[in-house]
């Protein structure tokens, strides 16, 4: 939409080819309207909207775009966690830019990243990092939303379940059964009560509810598995048909494993099979590196779960503790 005016009031989604079984890595608003979302297939999204237009990623344009926003970011502080190419949180209160002000300093990032990007961005400004990712999402596509520390009882109370971190269509279904629809019923709720029906997750609903959420902004990640897939166009039909895939994703696995660095962390390996009825299964195995029998036995292991043409074929590896793990960088050549 900023390189071509063109698409700028047009229905349009980033993603693969219908013929392909492509899916929808995102959308403008104007798609949304439509009830177009990221993850939805393709041929699903132009059922909904016919006039859709659908281009292919460009992840190069995109690296660059965010390596300039990020450049921006670290001019106010160093506390930066990147969650993707375009989202992060930045923790600015020892920031001296702009009289320390964290409004201002949100204001002032957009308007450079206007600038500089040629591209707008959303902020949320709050005491902590879940309130602050709300706030983000309440004036998109172009807007700042401030929530004070004073106001955040109220504003969290008033928040559907569904906003809260951790909670999908399944949990959200099971709270509002019973009975609980905004964060301010969840208070209702003791710790006993919440972790009984909820486990251990109970008690980070207890905090969230309430608005308290203690994680800080932690510049550097720990990453937990370096993996690859692949669907395939027909479906892969049988499981001989699998294991003759597993040296092309092997290779590919060993690249990505080796531009990470992460060689001498692997703990785990895993294959991931998604059926052609959408059914999925990841089966796991302990292994220090990458070893092509083992993948085949994994591989012989899941498909027997299901015994029907697949989809999707993935390989990877869990990596070990980040005490001994280096700093990886947020983007790899050739990604």
């Amino acid at each position: 939409m900023r390189d071509n005016p063109a698409l700028r009031e047009v229905a349009l989604a980033v993603g693969g080819r219908a013929d392909q079984r492509g899916v929808v890595a995102t959308c403008n608003y104007e798609a949304r309207r439509y009830g177009i979302h990221s993850a939805m297939s393709t041929a699903q999204a132009l059922k909904l909207c016919p006039q859709l237009v659908v281009v292919p990623p460009a992840m190069e344009k995109y690296r660059i775009a965010s390596r300039q926003i990020l450049d921006i970011y670290g001019d106010y502080t160093d506390l930066v966690e990147p969650l993707s190419l375009d989202e992060a949180y930045l923790d600015v209160s020892g920031a001296t830019h702009c009289k320390g002000s964290a409004t201002l300093i949100a204001q002032e990032i957009r308007r450079r990243i206007a600038e500089t990007v040629g591209i707008t961005a959303s902020a949320g400004v709050a005491p902590n990092k879940f309130v602050a990712k709300i706030a983000s999402d309440w004036n998109k596509p172009d807007g700042l939303f401030l929530v004070r520390p004073e106001e955040v009882d109220g504003f969290v109370a008033a928040l559907p379940v569904k906003k809260l971190f951790g909670v999908g269509k399944v949990t959200a279904a099971k709270l509002n059964e019973l009975g609980a629809h905004t964060c301010g019923d969840l208070r209702g709720w003791s710790l006993a009560d919440l972790e009984h029906h909820f486990g251990r997750f109970g008690t980070r609903l207890h905090a969230l509810c309430r608005g308290i959420d203690e994680r800080e902004v932690s510049s550097s990640r720990e990453r937990k598995s370096v993996s690859c897939e692949e669907t395939y166009t027909p479906d892969v039909p049988n499981l001989a048909a699998c294991l003759a895939r597993i040296p092309e994703l092997l290779a590919y696995l060993e690249a990505r494993i080796a531009r990470a660095g992460a060689g001498k962390l692997v703990n785990k390996l895993f294959v991931k099979i998604k059926f052609a009825d959408f059914q999925q299964t990841t089966v796991e195995c302990v292994g220090s590196a990458p070893q092509k029998n083992l993948y085949e036995t994994l591989m012989e292991t899941g498909y027997e779960r299901r015994r029907r043409p697949v989809r999707l074929l993935g390989l990877g590896v869990r990596l070990g503790e980040a005490e001994t793990a280096p700093q990886l960088r947020l983007f790899e050549d050739g990604a």
